[in-house]
């Protein structure tokens, strides 16, 4: 027999393997050169959160020297110094440590809690979906930074305390956003007939609603951490985040605004940095949802 016979012999499901879904989705991904653009420029920027001791020694982002205070870029100092003579570009790379890692933990708190809010106001409904929502509603009237603002001065400045106040001022948002995305799950056929089969709500909830409702979930994970990070900065440049001398974006830009007439490199940089941030993550999220969009599937 030859070859082609015993292919054609052959079962379809040997000849043919299904792609798995995350290989397309990444298939999808992989077009969207945008996407794939801001993805480059984020793993650069862990990567510089990862190995930052090996970019540029830590005393140099904190080491005062006021004899080479306020000198412009040089080889000796790529970014320049500051006010107090620290090199900017240490200040930098250390700072993204701060920056990044509060947006993404924020971020991963943040949905959580308002993940398991969701979940119980889209699966029980009723009364209890009701009083959640309305509450949610109030929050969200104020303005994020408001009431970001607001529990920081209840519970004092500082880097964990910036990060509680904009999870709690951000769990509205993530409640709602998720909440839509369960309540087009919840009234499908195979919820009902796991209703039927007598499984525990809990399971329900966790095993088949949460797991189908996961594309929502990174998708607006992906876009809050940008915009996380950017209120994490306007508290930190307000003195209601993470407090001098830690290096931290929005701190330096509170550092450098006093400078801005002849250093105007203090402020640039650092923009740079919060920019370049959140607009690759930006980026990354407008590529996820459109390669978790099913009517964009082959």
């Amino acid at each position: 027999m030859d070859k082609t016979a015993e292919n054609a012999s052959l079962p379809i499901k040997t000849k043919y393997k299904k792609k798995s879904q995350a290989a397309n989705i990444w298939k999808r991904m992989k077009r969207n050169r945008i996407a794939m653009v801001g993805m480059v420029l984020f793993t650069i920027i862990i990567l510089v959160v990862i190995f930052a001791n090996a970019i540029a020694p830590y005393s140099n982002a904190i080491h005062q020297d006021m004899s080479v205070r306020l000198q412009g870029p040089s080889l000796a100092h790529l970014f320049g110094t500051d006010a107090y003579g620290r090199d900017v570009f240490a200040r930098i790379v250390y700072g993204s440590r701060y920056s990044v890692l509060s947006g993404i933990i924020g971020v991963f708190v943040g949905i959580s809690l308002g993940g398991i809010l969701a979940a119980i106001a889209g699966y029980y409904g009723g009364k209890l979906d009701t009083i959640i929502m309305r509450v949610m509603d109030t929050l969200m009237s104020i303005p994020l930074m408001l009431l970001a603002l607001a529990i920081v001065a209840a519970l004092g400045p500082g880097l964990v305390n910036a990060l509680m106040a904009l999870m709690l001022a951000m769990i509205p948002y993530y409640t709602r956003v998720i909440r839509s995305a369960m309540l087009t799950i919840v009234g499908q056929d195979f919820i009902e007939a796991a209703r039927s089969c007598g499984t525990p709500d809990r399971f329900i909830i966790i095993k088949h609603i949460l797991p189908n409702a996961v594309g929502t979930v990174i998708v607006q994970a992906t876009m809050s951490v940008g915009a996380m990070i950017i209120n994490a900065a306007g508290l930190s440049f307000l003195g209601m985040g993470i407090q001098p001398p830690t290096p931290e974006w929005g701190a330096m830009l509170s550092e450098g605004k006093d400078y801005m007439m002849y250093a105007p490199y203090l402020v640039l940089f650092p923009g740079l940095a919060i920019t370049i941030t959140a607009l690759s993550l930006n980026l990354m999220g407008d590529g996820l949802r459109d390669a978790l969009d099913p009517r964009l599937k082959d």
